[in-house]
């Protein structure tokens, strides 16, 4: 189950069911100037985080149980509020178009959980200069592997099991978990594990690695294990070193 928590100074923080073995707890909300580039957490968001959970779970956290640490840096609209959790997540476009010279979209503040609406708004502003666009289309589309059926993502893992006798149900659950229905074009004419390639480490497969390097842009180790998976997770640090340099080669 997933929990979500509220904290005295009137934020929530989530704790959620990761990668079967984990719980993943956050967020924070502080503001940053740095290098987007370099944004880690803070010992003191970390504190603020194991505070929160240890006010809630019976069972106590502590740092020395912290396996993975990752941080983002939201662009917000500047609407000078001084506490960062009250600041608007709505977003601003700003459209500059200039005769004889293509438009510009400036897309200002926004997240994750409304961006069809946002690229439907973004699009709209652009229609007057791209008169062949046609109507929008996405809301009822489901995203790319995610035309799983009316049995959901469990009864589309069946279906892989039963057309792939050949392959374990663990690692058609794994890559069902990530990809969805774009798994055919992950496993190709796969048909047993060793139609996958080598075992990389942690069930990362070099078929997956290829689909990941062509298909969705993965540069580095680092792309692969943390971003693209969260196959890192499951690697003891020897195992995590000796995938790297494997993926590096790959790469």
């Amino acid at each position: 189950d997933a929990y979500l928590m509220q904290s005295r100074d009137g934020r929530v923080v989530f704790a959620m069911p990761f990668e079967q073995r984990f719980t993943l707890i956050g967020t924070t909300d502080i503001a940053y100037t740095g290098d987007p580039a370099v944004v880690a957490i803070s010992r003191e968001e970390e504190d603020y985080l194991i505070g929160l959970a240890n006010q809630f779970f019976r069972q106590p956290v502590d740092r020395d149980l912290i396996v993975w640490r990752y941080a983002g840096v939201r662009p917000l609209q500047d609407d000078e509020e001084a506490n960062p959790s009250a600041v608007s997540r709505d977003y601003k476009l700003d459209l500059v178009a200039e005769a004889g010279r293509p438009a510009l979209l400036n897309i200002i503040g926004g997240k994750v959980t409304t961006y069809r609406k946002l690229a439907e708004a973004a699009l709209h502003k652009l229609a007057p200069h791209l008169p062949p666009m046609g109507a929008a289309w996405t809301a009822a589309v489901p995203l790319p592997g995610g035309d799983v059926g009316t049995d959901g993502i469990e009864g589309y893992a069946r279906d892989l099991e039963r057309h792939r006798p050949g392959l374990s149900p663990m690692v058609l659950s794994r890559l069902v978990r990530r990809y969805g229905t774009l798994c055919d074009s992950v496993l190709g004419d796969a048909r047993s594990e060793a139609g996958l390639g080598s075992d990389l480490g942690g069930g990362l497969f070099e078929r997956e690695v290829d689909y990941l390097k062509t298909r969705e842009w993965a540069r580095t180790p680092e792309d692969v294990l943390w971003r693209r998976t969260k196959t890192g997770l499951h690697l003891s640090p020897v195992e995590l070193q000796s995938t790297t340099e494997r993926l590096s080669r790959l790469l």
